[in-house]
């Protein structure tokens, strides 16, 4: 993609300057623009996801929420969804996994599930590859060509074991859908002087029950590079805290599932050590957790 001719179409000026470049799953670019404008220019595979994970993000913006405000619609270029926002800069990610901090997390994601209650958009289907256990592919884990072609027997089984049995769990429930974000990590997060400054990667929304979402978060919150797994400990007091400031208990059948998508992330994460031969980071936190978080999610 030509980026400069790109952001001259859509944004009425040319590329200067590119002062900042991350290509991942999903590409951005931070580009001072000719006449002054900085912006980020988001590109991924169109995988019909982008629009609806775009408006969500723009009227979240409209109400308020801390998060950089979409500047284009998505256009679709050479296969590849692209879209521009504003630039949200400084800040810098809150460490720690204490139960202490797993709170604060809770709060900002309680404050985020309440305002997307209010916004309406086509379901982001399919989930991200990462909070995919509901996909129809074989076996545990949803089709990842590049994953899939490596050799799978470098994946330890009761890595696989897991996350067959958090599957089962996970696809028994019939709890109702709701849209939420589904990559609430400490490296999608900024704060500045003790305050949340903004949330990022809007890409990552999900369509899936409340209470997995929420587990989901509470597993993966203090993530940054390479992802982890929080103590057991403090996904408990996230999720016990999340229901504190919605004001409403998660029965029975909601703790177990919050419980079970908080190791979903963390199997994913796994296998993908295993398949690269990266440290066991994520490997390590499933083997030491994985028969505590197996029990609570009555997996």
């Amino acid at each position: 993609m030509d980026l400069s001719a790109w952001c001259s179409a859509e944004l009425g000026s040319a590329a200067a300057e590119v002062f900042y470049e991350r290509v991942s799953i999903s590409s951005v670019f931070g580009v001072r623009l000719a006449d002054g404008r900085e912006v980020y220019v988001k590109t991924r595979q169109d995988d019909g996801r982008a629009s609806s994970c775009l408006a969500a993000q723009t009227a979240l913006a409209s109400r308020g929420f801390p998060c950089p405000r979409p500047l284009t619609p998505v256009v679709v270029v050479d296969g590849l969804a692209v879209h521009a926002e504003d630039a949200l800069p400084g800040g810098s990610m809150l460490p720690g996994s204490s139960p202490a901090v797993a709170r604060r997390y809770a709060e900002v994601f309680a404050r985020l599930m309440a305002l997307l209650e209010e916004v309406t958009v086509p379901p982001p289907l399919p989930a991200p590859r990462w909070a995919r256990w509901d996909h129809a592919d074989p076996g545990p884990w949803p089709a990842i060509d590049f994953l899939d072609a490596r050799d799978q027997s470098a994946v330890p089984p009761f890595v696989t074991d897991t996350a067959l049995r958090v599957r089962k769990r996970l696809l028994a429930t019939d709890l109702p859908c709701v849209l939420g974000h589904a990559d609430f990590e400490a490296q999608n997060l900024s704060w500045q002087d003790g305050a949340l400054l903004a949330v990022h990667d809007w890409d990552s929304l999900a369509w899936q029950p409340e209470a997995a979402l929420v587990g989901a978060a509470s597993g993966a919150f203090a993530s940054a590079s390479p992802p982890g797994l929080v103590p057991v400990g403090s996904s408990a007091a996230f999720i016990e805290a999340y229901q504190e400031l919605r004001g409403r208990a998660f029965s029975v059948e909601e703790k177990e599932v919050a419980w079970a998508a908080s190791l979903w992330t963390a199997v994913h994460n796994a296998r993908w050590e295993a398949l690269h031969g990266d440290a066991p980071v994520s490997l390590d936190a499933v083997r030491q957790q994985g028969e505590e978080r197996l029990r609570l999610a009555n997996a």
